[in-house]
């Protein structure tokens, strides 16, 4: 008898796709070709997925324009308690999956949301799964600065390993050096290129960069040779946590239109010091530009009753209305950044271009 006509026996599949369809050839049965995008193995273009949770969908929306993809089907939802409950909406069996989440206020309930989307990709058997993440949580929690203090920034590093991520997309950390705290490959991109080409449409008089301290004098000495200008520190003291004392200025700002240059603007408190700084040591005007605006506590008023001309920030974290409101503060997309780094990933080609 016949194997296949055999009651609970199982006949191997052919061993090559040539033998596959020899063997549709020979029963008269069709082997269709796996859907465009949906292919699997080397030389195969593989399923390409990006899913979003609930802390920055706009931006997702964008991304996903950006890619011509849907934004993938969740159904996010909390008990009554408080209980996160995640189900993924679609296959992703084999894909390629990118979670765009930045860890922004509400902190855990976003952290803790982006490891059960992880946990629930994993275990509906993604191929590979990369968090992008445009604003990275505890990153300012970096190293032991007080005695029996927990390096933060090390442990979610850990925690999104553990659940099953393969891979890490992030925006301007607050120190590059974080990357290091992660066992998977870490992608660093910068929010620079998009502020530099505002800034040079903008066409500011007698530019100079300032960095607001001394750990930020890397990142605005990178700014200021984009922007072909001088640069000058604003030397601060931090007396407690979000609260800053200004010092004094390293530099010659006099009848200067001076550009602040950070990566987190939280509570504004030393960014409006800075630029009252600034102005007392002659300058005619600030100007100033984040990547990652947080503004919680009383960032925004101080914003609005300080004497700066504009605050340029990303979409990393979606404003608030009240934000969003707030005449001095301008929004730039980096949707675009972040859609070409999610494609060569995707692809396998060099991403080293979008790190300038």
């Amino acid at each position: 008898m016949d194997a296949a006509a055999q009651p609970g026996v199982i006949t191997a599949a052919p061993a090559t796709a040539e033998a596959a369809h020899e063997a549709g050839h020979a029963t008269g049965v069709k082997i269709a070709d796996a859907p465009k995008g949906e292919r699997k193995g080397p030389g195969r273009q593989e399923k390409l997925r990006v899913f979003s949770g609930t802390a920055n969908p706009a931006l997702a929306k964008e991304v996903c324009d950006f890619l011509g993809l849907p934004l993938g089907q969740t159904d996010l939802t909390q008990f009554s308690d408080g209980e996160i409950y995640v189900q993924i909406l679609e296959n992703v069996r084999g894909a390629d999956v990118f979670v765009i989440q930045p860890t922004c206020d509400p902190v855990s309930q976003n952290l803790m949301q982006l490891l059960l989307i992880i946990d629930a990709l994993k275990r509906a058997s993604a191929r590979r799964i990369t968090v992008v993440i445009p604003y990275f949580g505890y990153a300012r929690q970096d190293r032991k600065d007080k005695p029996r203090v927990p390096i933060s920034s090390k442990l979610v590093a850990d925690i999104l390993t553990t659940a099953g991520a393969n891979r890490a997309l992030v925006v301007d950390l607050h120190a590059p050096q974080i990357q290091g705290f992660f066992n998977i490959p870490v992608d660093h991109l910068f929010a620079s290129p998009v502020l530099v080409d505002h800034f040079r449409k903008a066409n500011l008089p007698n530019v100079t960069v300032i960095s607001p301290d001394a750990g930020g004098v890397e990142r605005a000495r990178f700014f200021a040779k984009k922007m072909d200008a001088p640069m000058a520190i604003v030397d601060k003291r931090r007396t407690e946590k979000n609260v800053a004392e200004v010092m004094n200025v390293i530099g010659d700002v006099r009848g200067r239109t001076c550009l602040v240059l950070d990566d987190i603007v939280d509570t504004a408190g030393t960014l409006v010091k800075t630029a009252q700084a600034l102005l007392d040591n002659g300058a005619v005007a600030v100007y100033a530009c984040a990547s990652h605006a947080v503004l919680s506590g009383p960032a925004l008023e101080r914003i609005s009753q300080s004497n700066l001309k504009e605050l340029v920030v990303t979409n990393t974290i979606p404003l608030s209305e009240s934000g969003q409101k707030e005449p001095k503060i301008k929004v730039l997309s980096i949707a675009g950044l972040i859609g070409r780094a999610i494609q060569s990933i995707h692809e396998e080609t060099s991403i080293s271009r979008l790190f300038t």
